[in-house]
């Protein structure tokens, strides 16, 4: 289960199945969008080189070897059985070259999260899941189908060194320093727009912490700024292989 093919590095092979791996818990999480969406990493040791998910295929079907290794412009890099989706890798490609922290860019048409961008006052401090993202998530308003590089600089700009976004009647975005990190950051963020969203649901009067205690919270969940997802990622695999050990192949 764990051999890999002598062309790939090791450190390449714990990627993709890392890799792998986040997109079967994103489909347990019924976050995938039919063969739409993507999650992409940086290749270790190959600057400009990155690993996405093979185009037509479901999220519950990626697996460490179906990865395609493409470069920034989402071109195909040696040989490969599969395919990739060019246009939905711009997104990715535009973060990916602002953003040299991003070794993981996660971007999701998951329904909590446009429900929350459509808002106009978008994500609010009133759960503690929320208060991760206070004053660290970004806003990027909706322009159509097509990215053009005038609007990927835009986006990139608004993003900045944040770790998070809403695009407006869209998606969302988290940049991971690894993929446990965006993985536990997107799952951070859809838990509180879902909060959200129920709270609207059940009216009544609302209570939301004081900006003070707001910025204590974020700060204390960030902890010392190491890199979320350490102690969570491991055991997250042993649920997934649990279930179905298959994306390490």
């Amino acid at each position: 289960m764990n051999a890999f093919p002598s062309s790939i590095s090791s450190a390449e092979w714990q990627v993709r199945k890392d890799l792998a791996a986040c997109y079967r818990l994103c489909a347990l999480k019924q976050w995938d969008d039919l063969i739409y969406t993507h999650i992409s990493a940086s290749v270790p040791g190959e600057p400009g080189h990155f690993l996405l998910n093979p185009f037509g295929y479901r999220f519950d079907e990626v697996c460490a070897s179906n990865l395609v290794k493409i470069d920034a412009r989402g071109h195909i890099v040696g040989d490969s059985l599969y395919q990739v989706n060019v246009s939905g890798f711009a997104i990715h490609g535009a973060v990916h070259a602002a953003r040299p922290d991003a070794m993981c860019v996660m971007h999701l048409h998951n329904t909590h999260a446009v429900a929350i961008g459509i808002q106009a006052d978008g994500l609010l401090p009133v759960s503690q899941h929320a208060l991760r993202f206070y004053e660290q998530i970004a806003y990027h308003d909706y322009e159509g189908l097509a990215l053009t590089t005038t609007e990927q600089s835009r986006m990139t700009e608004r993003l900045g060194q944040l770790p998070a976004m809403l695009l407006r009647n869209h998606g969302s975005l988290v940049c991971g320093r690894t993929i446990a990190e965006a993985y536990v950051l997107m799952d951070t963020l859809d838990k509180a727009c879902e909060i959200q969203l129920k709270m609207h649901s059940g009216g009544g009067r609302l209570t939301m912490p004081s900006q003070e205690i707001c910025r204590k919270t974020r700060d204390q969940l960030l902890g010392d700024g190491s890199p979320e997802g350490l102690l969570e990622w491991p055991a997250l695999l042993r649920k997934l292989d649990a279930i179905d050990a298959g994306y390490q192949h």
